[in-house]
């Protein structure tokens, strides 16, 4: 006779897409813990808004309104705080690219209006309108994703996905910003035999071939691609 009090030797127990960690008793049923929910909403309020900066003149850092910013480093050699020399002979680029990609169309603003359309279809909504330019856009967007990050975080099952995104375009824009250099992606093969490309503060990566979330420390112990295919 069953013991239903005994555990099923084969089961797992549910974790979050978006983190390795185990879901708990009042998290089941649920995508994503409260806690990668938490990370994704505090992602969308440091995009959205008006710059504000913690600290004083000498040391201080961006809280939030980081697509905003963008707008102030666009010139060659603005957001490091030095002028970038060139040794080229050719004339300078008049707007840095970088930042440039972020803010324009097809950048922060416009793969967040494709989230919000995303969780419209799943809802059985009609598509979201919008109005102004793109940062008004981008703060409708950041809005409603913000209004129902609680029904994605526990139904949408590509909630991980969306964390990544919200998460890489905050770090994105905090290194333009600061000047930061971009960090470089880094081919690693899961045991799978699928690539995935990760950089040196990658929180975690989930592999699109066989669905195992790795944590950070895992997923930068993996071996090089290269090697595997040496």
């Amino acid at each position: 006779m069953h013991d239903p009090a005994t555990p099923d030797p084969g089961y797992e127990w549910p974790t979050c897409v978006a983190c390795p960690r185990q879901l708990r008793h009042d998290e089941l049923g649920r995508q994503a813990c409260r806690l990668c929910q938490g990370r994704a909403d505090t992602a969308l309020r440091q995009l959205a808004g008006p710059v504000v900066w913690d600290g004083n003149e000498s040391d201080r850092k961006i809280v939030s309104g980081f697509y905003a910013a963008l707008a102030g480093v666009l010139k060659p050699g603005s957001g490091s705080g030095t002028a970038r020399v060139s040794g080229s002979r050719t004339a300078p680029l008049p707007l840095r690219l970088e930042p440039l990609s972020l803010q324009a169309r097809g950048g922060v603003a416009t793969v967040l209006q494709e989230w919000l359309i995303d969780w419209h279809e799943h809802l059985g909504w009609t598509r979201p309108r919008w109005q102004g330019g793109l940062q008004q856009q981008l703060d409708q967007a950041v809005h409603a994703l913000r209004v129902n990050l609680e029904w994605a975080a526990a139904h949408h099952p590509a909630f991980g996905d969306f964390l990544t995104d919200v998460t890489s375009y905050v770090r994105q824009c905090e290194r333009q910003i600061s000047g930061e250099r971009t960090e470089r992606p880094i081919a690693v093969a899961c045991p799978c035999g699928t690539v995935l490309r990760v950089t040196v503060s990658t929180p975690g990566a989930r592999c699109r071939g066989c669905q195992r979330q790795y944590a950070r420390t895992e997923v930068l112990d993996l071996p090089l691609a290269a090697r595997m295919a040496a």
